[in-house]
């Protein structure tokens, strides 16, 4: 499968934030592990409700977490 024009600083941000799980950003916006690994992965884009739990776990706007290239 092709890498989407969506990249993101997830794994960054996990990292930084006291290096959370996968599994803990999953619990904390209501979805599967496998969908956070295939998100950070650019494989899955988010609905734009779990990119904004996303950003709001991380007390980030969107434009820092996810970045859109042409």
């Amino acid at each position: 499968m092709a890498k989407l024009a969506i990249s993101n600083s997830i794994r960054t941000l996990r990292f930084q934030h006291d290096e959370m799980t996968q599994q803990q950003l999953a619990d904390a916006v209501g979805v599967t592990r496998q969908t956070i690994a295939a998100i950070e992965a650019a494989r899955y884009s988010p609905s734009l409700e779990v990119a904004f739990k996303i950003a709001v776990v991380f007390n980030q706007p969107l434009e820092k977490i996810f970045q859109y290239k042409q």
